[in-house]
């Protein structure tokens, strides 16, 4: 099934993705559901990087579910830059009152739960790089919607990519060619990665891009 088809979820999962906390628009999240669905049918897992409360998880567990196929998600659930105290996308509502630091892990699953897809995600909470380090298998879909800091973007980028497979798709968030409209970081992940021959953009839907592996490397 090609990245363009029209697969879209159904209403009761649609309507769990618009409920849930989080910044992904709608016409975004089916266009990540579509490349889901195409990823879920090679036979392996599929990964993001960047859960904050499970908004994007649950697009991901739903196609994962039906290709009998488990959705990762990688995070240290303790926020990204920008959703510390002072920053524009912090929320006072998902900061542990005991530590005093930010904690979107029992959001998190706390949207899974009321998604009914707790059991199709396993939950890898650690630092993006840390957790790639160690892991060895190969990935139908890679999602890269982690830290926009170029150090952060990188090393997603570095230890997420090599484990796509044959075929599989790699997908960026948040790639603003205009630095007026944001970051830059994830469009330089993107120019990397189209620069290196391991990657064809198939697919733009405002900010998230869509490339297939054609080639060896990263």
């Amino acid at each position: 099934m090609p990245v363009e088809s029209v697969a879209e979820p159904e209403p009761e999962i649609l309507a769990a993705f618009r409920a849930a906390k989080g910044f992904m628009p709608v016409v975004e999240g089916l266009a990540l559901y579509r490349a889901a669905v195409e990823a879920a049918a090679l036979g392996l897992p599929v990964l993001e990087v960047g859960t904050y409360c499970g908004r994007s998880t649950i697009l991901l567990a739903d196609a994962a579910r039906a290709a009998g196929v488990t959705a990762l998600t990688v995070d240290h659930h303790r926020g990204s830059e920008e959703q510390q105290p002072g920053w524009e996308y912090h929320d006072p509502t998902v900061v542990d009152p005991e530590v005093g630091r930010m904690d979107t892990l029992p959001t998190f699953r706390r949207t899974l739960h009321e998604a009914g897809l707790e059991d199709h995600v396993v939950a890898l909470v650690g630092r993006s790089v840390q957790v790639a380090a160690v892991w060895g298998g190969k990935l139908g879909l890679v999602f890269i919607d982690g830290g926009h800091t170029d150090e952060h973007a990188n090393g997603d980028y570095e230890g997420w990519a090599p484990h796509v497979a044959d075929g599989g798709l790699l997908v960026i968030h948040d790639v603003f060619p205009d630095p007026a409209h944001g970051g830059q970081a994830p469009y330089r992940v993107l120019l990397r990665a189209l620069a290196s021959g391991a990657f064809t953009e198939v697919s733009v839907t405002d900010s998230l891009r869509v490339l297939r592996r054609t080639g060896a490397g990263i």
